[in-house]
């Protein structure tokens, strides 16, 4: 009966039962370490779509008042454009009335021949007459080119595309083979006017041009033509369509409009008025 009650009174070894306090005082005792580990990346990913959750409930609430921010930016622009528009036309109107009138009071005093002939130099009325049509665009690859240098003193890299101190020697080999009015894609030439590059794009007095460029050049049409062609920049043009496949198209028209310049305004320059000599002098 001793055996009996001994082992009903001690059924763990003490041997284990030392076991077990020791794991407990060092602190390894509890669950496995795999199960922890497993329930910590349980853990984390619950956090993790609680703030995804979180955020994805916060951009669906700023959502509507990013899009109505957008939308009174865009009527904003529109507005401002649409006020520009008017003003511009508005400008465009009141210069008109004022060339009338110029024309007029100097057709009066009878030197409206001559303030024609200024002004169409000057490019300040719209003009028409015969002349060429030249119209220049970029390669078809415009990542490509061909092997030559002819565009070696520009400072350009070889992409296929028409550069501004291109249409430059366009404009100037125009001008020396007797054009008497220039314009590209419609805007009119000046004495004050700059040809200047913007990354790719192309400006004209700070507007930008979008190819392929037309170029209405008023003259002598065939003779113009004739001289274009055979004039270093012309030469020049064919170099660019035989080494780097610029594209260039040469028409002779019996009838081009150009219209005037949106502003012409000089703030330096002043004219010499002759005076008449005063008496007593020779």
């Amino acid at each position: 009966m001793s055996l009996i009650t001994n082992v009903m009174d001690h059924s763990l070894d003490e041997g284990y039962a030392e076991a077990a306090a020791r794991k407990q005082a060092d602190g390894t005792g509890g669950m496995p370490k795999t199960l922890r580990a497993k329930l910590g990346l349980a853990g984390g990913l619950v956090l993790a779509a609680l703030v995804v959750t979180v955020g994805a409930a916060q951009a669906r609430a700023e959502a509507p008042v990013v899009a109505k921010e957008r939308e009174e930016l865009i009527d904003r622009i529109d507005r401002e454009t649409e006020a520009a528009d008017k003003l511009e036309d508005g400008i465009d109107a009141l210069r008109a009335d004022v060339s009338a009138r110029q024309r007029e009071a100097l057709r009066r005093s009878g030197q409206s021949n001559r303030t024609d002939l200024v002004g169409v130099l000057a490019g300040a009325v719209a003009v028409h007459g015969p002349g060429v049509k030249l119209v220049v665009n970029d390669a078809k690859d415009t990542s490509t080119g061909g092997d030559g240098d002819a565009r070696s003193t520009t400072g350009f890299s070889d992409t296929g595309r028409v550069r501004d101190r291109d249409m430059q020697r366009v404009v100037n080999g125009l001008w020396e083979s007797g054009a008497e009015a220039i314009s590209i894609n419609g805007q009119r030439l000046t004495a004050l006017s700059a040809i200047r590059a913007a990354g790719d794009a192309i400006l004209v007095d700070n507007r930008p041009l979008v190819p392929p460029y037309t170029v209405f050049a008023v003259g002598d049409g065939r003779q113009l033509s004739s001289r274009f062609q055979n004039s270093s920049d012309g030469l020049y043009l064919h170099a660019l369509q035989e080494n780097y496949d610029i594209r260039t198209a040469l028409s002779v028209e019996d009838d081009l409009r150009l219209p005037a310049a949106p502003s012409v305004i000089v703030r330096t320059a002043q004219p010499i008025t002759e005076t008449a000599p005063e008496k007593g002098t020779s």
